[in-house]
């Protein structure tokens, strides 16, 4: 198959593409503006391979997208190019609008385009795949229901907003025009690469400098925790399999509040490298209580029974093993996260283009 990715070069398109050069050379086109939490360090191990190719190009740019869909002739697009970060669009929120809705506009435009000049065999099995968030749906009481496909949509943040929004042109590109997608909604992601502005990452990396690990409020807030190796397992099935028109939601079912992640991540380092910070001081000693911020979300839980029962799909990672590996790829990846920090990644981020 010829994959086109959107935002290939972040957290999630970076592990999606390392999963599908590993298991089997689908061709595979990543277009990535490559903004501040892109890099293309985690995609090294694959940027030579053959079967790999990058552009350096915003989704809003219409005409390069366009050049792209011709050019490369996708017989999938896989659109995750995102801005993701909640405390980021309560501060800057225009950016969100501009990528998250306006881009994926943009990118639904040239791909309807696209899609009606193919062949009638190649338009039949032409699919749309929007990677979406839980986040759209607002948030849940600490215990009870979860969320499945039909609950109904209540964003907290600019962030939830632009991505429900997106979400609502993606299926009205579907019953409007036609244009075959599918959708799904994701928990929390963690895992390698990460960016080290999201929770896991940011605190293992200042305990293990010895800084404080802030936590929002009383960091009672709950999220259903997802592996991303078992994420990018989950959006081959959907992009392949997933019946056209619908949407799926992915899940781990890995509920933990976000003090019980910090917790965590202190025991295994505690575990794995010990006796690192100074005197008797343990890594739980920095954890330090801070305002929460503003429309703090209660708790996100999915109900992922869809995508197990259509497409056989489950997680395979228990929130515990997958939090070990992930710690433990930080403590042994120092050059990876040291340059993201130091702005090193920033200054040679374009590099070889397609």
């Amino acid at each position: 198959m010829r994959i086109l990715l959107t935002g290939g070069s972040g957290f999630i398109g970076s592990a999606l593409i390392r999963h599908l050069i590993q298991s089997g050379c689908h061709l595979i086109l990543n277009v990535d503006a490559l903004s501040y939490a892109s890099s293309r360090d985690s995609l090294s191990q694959v940027e030579d391979h053959p079967c790999y190719s990058f552009s350096h190009t915003n989704i809003n740019d219409g005409k390069k997208i366009s050049t792209h869909l011709q050019q490369f002739q996708p017989d999938i697009i896989i659109h995750l190019a995102a801005e993701s970060h909640v405390d980021r669009s309560i501060d800057t929120p225009a950016g969100f609008i501009q990528t998250n809705i306006m881009g994926t506009f943009t990118l639904l435009e040239q791909c309807y385009i696209y899609w009606g000049s193919l062949e009638p065999q190649r338009k039949q099995h032409f699919r749309f795949h929007h990677v979406s968030t839980d986040e759209v749906y607002g948030d849940l009481g600490y215990t009870g229901a979860r969320f499945t496909e039909s609950s109904p949509y209540s964003p907290s943040s600019p962030y939830s907003a632009s991505k429900a929004s997106s979400d609502h042109l993606v299926r009205a590109w579907h019953r409007t025009y036609g244009l075959p997608v599918v959708i799904s909604n994701c928990s929390n992601n963690y895992g390698p690469y990460q960016f080290p502005e999201k929770l896991v990452p940011h605190m293992v990396l200042n305990a293990i400098s010895g800084k404080p690990l802030p936590v929002y409020g009383s960091g009672e807030q709950v999220r259903d925790w997802l592996y991303v190796e078992d994420h990018v397992r989950a959006l081959v099935a959907v992009a392949t399999r997933g019946r056209i028109g619908e949407t799926y939601n992915i899940g781990g079912n890995q509920e933990r509040s976000n003090l019980n992640v910090i917790q965590a991540i202190c025991s295994i380092l505690e575990d794995l490298q010990p006796g690192k910070l100074t005197g008797s001081l343990r890594y739980s000693d920095l954890i330090k209580f801070v305002d929460d911020r503003p429309g703090h979300d209660q708790r996100y839980a999915i109900d992922a029974s869809k995508i197990r029962t259509e497409l056989g799909w489950h997680a395979q990672e228990s929130f515990e093993t997958g939090l070990r590996k992930t710690v433990l790829w930080y403590l042994e990846n120092t050059s990876w996260w040291e340059r993201i920090l130091n702005g090193a990644y920033r200054l040679d981020r374009l590099g070889k283009q397609a």
